[in-house]
């Protein structure tokens, strides 16, 4: 074996070891590939999502309550970003909140990003997606344990794979 060789396999044997405990951090959840550019200009948005998702991921707008399936989804599986594909939420993490958008007590990890939304007449904290930054919903003090977070969710911003 030449140096070069053996420095080959230490960087292979690391990075292996790295990725192997990412996915023991996130209990098995998939590891997002790099980033694509994302920074579209807002027709190319418009022109890959359909009106109501793009209204809800691009406009920040709110689907009307129990008009989405993903409210009555109950299979395993993983809950997407519509607009970028990045894994969001579990399936295992879902739960009926009784407000008729799809709930949620937690995400995976780095998946989302919260930030201030002063609409409305009043502060809330607006759930985004950490990839493409499209308005997901918005996420309260009143789930469930271990949490006792509900992340009400857009299920026109969300795109459901069972496992």
């Amino acid at each position: 074996m030449t140096p070069s060789t053996v420095s080959l396999n230490r960087r292979v044997f690391t990075a292996t070891l790295l990725v192997a405990g990412a996915v023991v951090l996130t209990g098995g959840a998939a590891i997002a590939a790099p980033a694509p550019d994302l920074s579209l200009l807002d027709a190319e948005w418009r022109r890959r999502l359909p009106p109501q998702t793009y209204a809800v991921l691009r406009q920040g707008r709110t689907e009307r309550p129990y008009s989405s399936p993903l409210v009555k989804e109950h299979r395993k599986g993983r809950f997407f970003c519509a607009g970028c594909d990045l894994p969001l939420f579990s399936s295992s993490t879902k739960f009926d909140s009784g407000t008729g958008w799809p709930s949620f007590w937690n995400h995976f990890p780095s998946a989302v990003k919260i930030v201030t939304d002063r609409s409305m007449g009043m502060v809330r904290k607006e759930v985004r997606c950490a990839r493409c930054d499209g308005h997901l919903g918005h996420v309260f003090d009143d789930g469930p344990p271990p949490t006792g977070l509900r992340y009400c969710m857009n299920g026109a911003a969300l795109a459901f794979r069972p496992a």
